[in-house]
């Protein structure tokens, strides 16, 4: 079992309480993390609070470098955190190469490309105005201290996605991991400060009630936040009283649409993974199948096959290409949705039951016979399920796919690139994928629409969105 602390203002902190962390592929206590309390949030906040000034006046370069200090300290330590996240997250480790399961390992290298993808980034001010008479400049400013409130589904990745444009714009940050997944998120905050100045990344870790705390700190500046949209409210309220700024990503139901000219075979790996990635726990995953007459029962195979393939288990033992659902509240929200579509008369066609056994497993499971208003339609299942829904009119399927009130991701998949790009501009989403569903980039901005939050990451959209701008105007 493992011990994990914090780190505030470059030194651990010893805690009072610790928690326990669970291995959800088997139940057991995997290691321990601290309870913070409202003494140690006001100190993370100040410790970061006080480092900040000197942070933000190194130049651009300096904080370049660090950034590639970072990335190599991720780098030397890729394979102990990634045996981390198997055991806290579920996720198997996997490999990086593209014929390669997208497990722990995948993540860690993630991680290291995100953050060296970020330090490429250069923000330069930008002339808005110029005449005889005088000269606008747009310069882009550090908000101060980010408070980063970081999720279970991909803990270090989205930790990573958070903290490391925010430092580099100038910001200290204060990070809380998940409950769910401390340990790792911790140890990763850990090998990222041995790389900067004390008190540019700090921590504090617990239950929701230490993100309340750490949200309604007025000396915080900037909140980042992935999760769900129940959650989401709560900090907006929060930040509200004290107008901090925030950038919400609170998920979605992502549809994707086949068109009547796909080819099924050449898109069922595809559609696989972009519903079944890291067991359906990521915010962009494709959440809802919309496919043609012609082709449901030829796609419904297809992936039938896939997924008799696909072997399910401890992510530590080698061959494993999907563990558990990460905890026992989303395995049972995904166990009480499929029921309710087998009582409503959807068809299981694979899986749908819970196994004997230790852990949080599910199977891989595909529901027909299923439309929209069924509540595995219409709400975020966000486990390893996907509902089918077939169509003859693709009027109503797009209708359909725009009819709830997300919109993080979703996908057009068609032989005609063109046609599907046409269709594509007719969903709402932040992002629409063409014959590909979640394929993020670091250079890409990233964010939704509707509940599915506001505000962008990633790429030059990103960095800006973790600075506040400044017009210097200059007479001639």
């Amino acid at each position: 079992m493992y011990t994990t602390s914090n780190i505030i203002g470059g030194q651990l902190r010893s805690a009072t309480r610790l928690l326990d962390s669970r291995n959800p592929a088997n139940g057991e206590v995997m290691g321990r993390f601290p309870q913070s309390d409202a003494i140690e949030v006001a100190a993370a906040v100040a410790a970061a609070r006080n480092a900040q000034p000197a942070w933000a006046a190194l130049d651009q370069e300096e904080r370049r470098a660090a950034l590639h200090r970072v990335a190599d300290a991720i780098a030397a330590n890729a394979e102990w955190l990634a045996t981390l996240v198997t055991q806290e997250q579920g996720r198997p480790l996997g490999g990086v190469g593209p014929d390669q399961v997208p497990g722990s390992r995948f993540e860690l290298w993630g991680c290291e490309a995100w953050t060296r993808a970020t330090a490429s980034l250069t923000l330069a001010p930008e002339v808005v105005f110029e005449d005889d008479t005088r000269r606008d400049e747009l310069h882009r400013k550090p908000y101060g201290v980010v408070a980063a409130i970081a999720p279970w589904n991909w803990p270090l990745m989205i930790s990573i996605w958070q903290v490391i444009p925010a430092i580099f714009a100038g910001n200290t940050v204060v990070l809380k991991p998940s409950e769910y997944t401390s340990v790792c998120g911790l140890e990763l905050a850990k090998v990222i400060a041995g790389a900067l100045p004390p008190g540019v990344i700090n921590t504090v870790s617990g239950d929701g009630s230490v993100g309340a705390l750490l949200v309604e700190d007025p000396q915080v500046n900037k909140i980042m936040f992935t999760g769900s949209g129940a959650t989401g409210a709560r900090i907006v309220a929060a930040a509200a009283r004290n107008l901090t700024p925030t950038t919400m990503e609170l998920g979605g139901n992502d549809a994707a649409i086949v068109l009547d000219d796909a080819d099924p075979k050449a898109i069922a790996p595809g559609l696989f993974w972009g519903a079944f990635l890291n067991m359906g726990q990521t915010c962009a995953c494709a959440k809802r199948l919309y496919v043609p007459d012609a082709l449901h029962d030829q796609i419904v195979a297809e992936l039938q096959a896939i997924i008799a393939a696909t072997p399910m288990g401890d992510g530590l033992q080698p061959g494993i290409a999907m563990g558990p659902v990460q905890n026992r509240m989303q395995l049972q929200k995904v166990a009480a949705l499929v029921d309710s579509a087998r009582e409503e008369g959807a068809t299981i066609v694979c899986g749908g039951r819970l196994p004997d056994g230790p852990g949080n497993f599910y199977p891989l499971t595909l529901v027909t016979d299923i439309r929209d208003g069924a509540r595995l339609v219409d709400e975020e299942q966000f486990g390893p399920v996907l509902p089918i829904i077939r169509y003859s009119d693709l009027e109503e399927a797009i209708a359909n796919a725009n009819r709830l009130d997300v919109g993080l991701g979703a996908s057009v998949w068609s032989s005609d690139s063109a046609r599907a790009a046409q269709i594509a501009t007719r969903l709402q989403a932040g992002t629409v994928w063409v014959n590909q569903h979640g394929m993020v980039h670091p250079m890409v901005p990233f964010g939704g629409v509707k509940r599915s939050g506001w505000g962008l990451e990633f790429g030059n959209e990103g960095l800006k969105s973790v600075t506040q701008p400044q017009v210097i105007s200059l007479k001639k």
